[in-house]
């Protein structure tokens, strides 16, 4: 796309006092203004100041801007359809012919999105492996399931198409074991349970999901409590399906556990004020939800051997709980 048509895509709009009436947040008027876009997507363009006026008047995504308000986007050229092979550390656990199994580092995101156009893990798995294109999705080749941006831990990728198929029916048919620890604010939990409440996308926050909505999917995890500390309580959890946040949301509105750092489900400001000073302090910068994906085992689609892996939390995760063991002596 030339400088020209890249410069085209500018598009302005005014706030009028019917807009101020009918919408309570700017968000939700940009979304019905700009019906071409999503809302994830308009999110990215505010934060990365695309989305700006010559007024006085400080925009905020949760707020309503006067009436009168001039509001100029500038929407940037569309990427690549397919992601582009990139030099980037990504640890490998075991790799075959047919799959390679890989620990994510939290703030990697999976696949290719609006906003995250590079430096994901498919951008890593294709400077990896290149022959990887063609396997499943061409936008997110060999992905059979995601973890979080802010999510640590153990993900498999298929380097074949049979390979690519024979997991996407395990998972679908949930025949994979998959467990993972989080630490929790509080303390008091039952020692262990079963979670049970259809998650689909919330209906008043499309950058959140939320349980026992209208066309929700059947969700299901168990917890168990492995030690308390002051303030918080490390966890084990264990997926029998896999959505969307599936343990964030569950934790958070069915238990009432709110992941440390979590700031889509919970108020780290607030659950901070909570736990030991020392970590209040380790953890204040810290952007994602303390969650880890521990263990993954399934039996090979292709050689038919039950295979497992375990890796151990990160650097991040293991001080928290250093810590916590030393203010609890």
């Amino acid at each position: 796309m030339s400088q020209s048509e890249i410069i085209e895509d500018l598009r302005s709009l005014v706030v009028t006092d019917e807009d101020v009436a009918e919408f309570k947040r700017f968000d939700q008027f940009l979304t019905n203004k700009l019906e071409d876009l999503s809302r994830n997507f308009i999110k990215y363009l505010f934060e990365d100041g695309q989305i700006s006026t010559d007024s006085k008047v400080k925009l905020k995504l949760n707020k309503m801007p006067p009436s009168g308000t001039e509001i100029t986007i500038q929407v940037p050229p569309p990427p690549p359809m397919n992601a582009e092979p990139e030099n980037l550390e990504l640890p490998i656990l075991f790799e075959d012919e047919d799959l390679v199994i890989v620990n994510k580092p939290a703030g990697m995101v999976t696949h290719p999105a609006p906003g995250n156009y590079t430096g994901t893990l498919v951008n890593a798995i294709l400077y990896h492996c290149p022959d990887l294109r063609g396997v499943g999705d061409a936008k997110r080749p060999g992905i059979v399931h995601r973890l979080d941006k802010g999510t640590s831990g153990i993900m498999v990728v298929a380097k074949s198409q049979k390979c690519h198929e024979g997991l996407v029916q395990l998972f679908s048919k949930h025949d994979i074991d998959r467990v993972y620890q989080a630490l929790c604010i509080g303390t008091g939990y039952t020692v262990a349970g079963k979670l049970e409440g259809s998650i689909g996308r919330h209906p008043n926050n499309r950058l959140k999901m939320a349980v026992n909505v209208k066309n929700g999917r059947d969700a299901i995890t168990h917890y168990k409590v492995l030690k308390e500390y002051i303030g918080c309580t490390h966890m084990q959890c264990k997926l029998e399906t896999g959505r969307t946040h599936q343990i964030r949301v569950h934790m958070a509105s069915l238990l009432r556990a709110f992941l440390l750092c979590d700031g889509t489900y919970g108020n780290p400001g607030q659950q901070k004020d909570r736990l030991p000073k020392e970590l209040a302090d380790f953890l204040a910068d810290y952007p994602f939800p303390l969650l880890h994906a521990r263990r993954l085992a399934f039996v090979h689609p292709i050689t038919k051997k039950f295979i497992e892996f375990e890796e151990e939390p990160p650097e991040v995760f293991s001080k928290a709980i250093e810590i916590l063991e030393k203010v609890c002596e």
